[in-house]
């Protein structure tokens, strides 16, 4: 089988391999599509992520990602892959937060081979059944969509809320679809490419901003009457997009921080947002969320389709990191022909 292997920033290699062998509680899966995350694409481009380095070995990424079962009772059946497998016997995992786990492996995380490959095994408890109206790329983004989810989780979203989205990335966009899901009287959305702000229209947001260095905080703040947001949600990665969601909170709301900074380090004026009384939550990967968001989609409430503006085979892999490196389109999704 063919599988792609990052040696080096902005090297990656399409290597042939044997076809893994399911273990107990295993099964083969064929994989059938993976999206291409930001955090993939701090590995391509930087060669690792925070202290997870390629220089230990050659990691194979992808964890975004769909399959079909090619072993077992299930064979044949499509699926969605949780690329996180917690123990489910520490306490955290006892305690119902397995993303906390403490022996947690997860696909493409240097450690832990992900779906950028022909096949991989997989424990089958993480694998969730998919309904014919769902297509394998769309499944690829279900594990983006439960990030999403287990945010709007720590936002407290609730009806008429004016809701701040500093960063139109893919989270981020799926973040404005969840705002106006629970009711959002205002969605104000920054980012600093005009094709985002287009889409995040398209998803619901009532005003967009091009972010420039904090020089949008007072337009931000216009929109809501001087009174600031009841919930900012920092989906950028970004120190500028932290500080624009403290400036933006009004006092005693609640600032939800998603992105991954590339130099590993978030920074803000600690001031404002003590004086502000602000509480500050940070997503930890999700919880729980691959069952609703199967839901969610299924039922048409949240479009992940419309993400997708590119598509490659496994052996262009180069040219689509290349593609999602340049943030010219949303969503890039390597599909296995």
């Amino acid at each position: 089988m063919k599988v792609l292997r990052l040696y080096a920033a902005h090297d990656l290699r399409l290597d042939d391999d044997s076809v893994p062998q399911p273990a107990a509680g295993e099964v083969l899966v064929r994989v059938t599509a993976v999206s291409l995350c930001g955090s993939d694409l701090h590995w391509f481009s930087e060669g690792g992520i925070g202290p997870a380095r390629v220089e230990e070995g050659p990691v194979t990424l992808g964890h975004e990602m769909a399959g079909i079962i090619s072993s077992g009772d299930h064979r044949g059946q499509r699926v969605a892959i949780d690329p996180a497998i917690p123990c489910g016997v520490c306490e955290f995992c006892q305690q119902g937060n397995p993303n906390f786990c403490e022996r947690l492996r997860f696909a493409g995380d240097g450690t832990t081979d992900g779906g950028l490959r022909e096949y991989i095994v997989w424990p089958e408890r993480c694998l969730y059944p998919l309904p014919d109206s769902i297509g394998d790329a769309e499944a690829a983004l279900l594990e983006a969509l439960g990030i999403a989810l287990h945010s709007a989780d720590l936002c407290h979203f609730r009806a008429a809320m004016r809701v701040g989205i500093f960063g139109c990335g893919p989270i981020g966009l799926l973040m404005v679809q969840m705002a106006r899901l629970s009711g959002a009287v205002q969605i104000i959305a920054t980012d600093r490419l005009p094709h985002r702000l287009e889409a995040a229209r398209a998803y619901g947001a009532t005003h967009t901003f091009l972010s420039d260095g904090g020089g949008e905080n007072e337009a931000v703040l216009g929109c809501t009457g001087g009174r600031g947001v009841d919930v900012a949600v920092e989906a950028a990665g970004e120190n500028a997009a932290v500080e624009t969601s403290i400036a933006a909170c009004k006092p005693g709301g609640r600032v939800v921080l998603i992105g991954i900074p590339a130099d590993d380090r978030t920074v803000f004026n600690a001031s404002v947002a003590r004086r502000k009384g602000l509480t500050i939550k940070i997503c930890r990967r999700m919880k729980h969320t691959y069952p609703r968001a199967i839901a969610l989609v299924q039922s048409g409430l949240v479009d992940v389709r419309s993400l997708i503006t590119h598509r490659y085979p496994l052996g262009q892999a180069n040219e689509a990191f290349a593609q999602a490196e340049k943030r010219t389109g949303i969503k890039v999704v390597l599909e296995m022909k």
